[in-house]
């Protein structure tokens, strides 16, 4: 039997703050960033093919997201205002992004730094 994990019961996107704050069935509150959720895509442009073929995104401080779509009863499909719009945030991955989100945060940063790149205002 498949495992189960905990459903969303409340979706909210802030456009203005660039927030997709979503709660979970088990009380689990959780506010993600755009950025974070595009730079965290779970599409191949992102994670590649296959381990080692991750791509790092630069440049998505300012990115926010257009619009929501539903996909069946077990993901969502986000598209970016920068046209990104492929892959899937299963409630899984969703949950596993909320509870990981300070060392992938953390991870993410010390990359973009081993690369040369700059953020603006840090």
């Amino acid at each position: 039997m498949a495992e189960q994990y905990p459903q969303p019961i409340s979706i909210s996107l802030h456009k203005k703050s660039r927030v997709l704050e979503i709660e979970f069935d088990d009380g689990e509150k959780f506010e993600l960033s755009c950025e974070y959720l595009r730079v965290f895509s779970p599409s191949a442009d992102v994670k590649g093919h296959g381990p080692g073929q991750e791509v790092l995104q630069v440049g998505k401080e300012n990115v926010n997201i257009d619009s929501i779509e539903p996909v069946g009863n077990y993901a969502l499909k986000l598209i970016f205002d920068d046209g990104h719009s492929t892959g899937l945030y299963s409630w899984r991955y969703l949950y596993e992004l909320g509870e990981e989100q300070n060392d992938n945060w953390m991870n993410y940063l010390d990359a973009l730094k081993q690369a040369g790149h700059i953020r603006p205002n840090d």
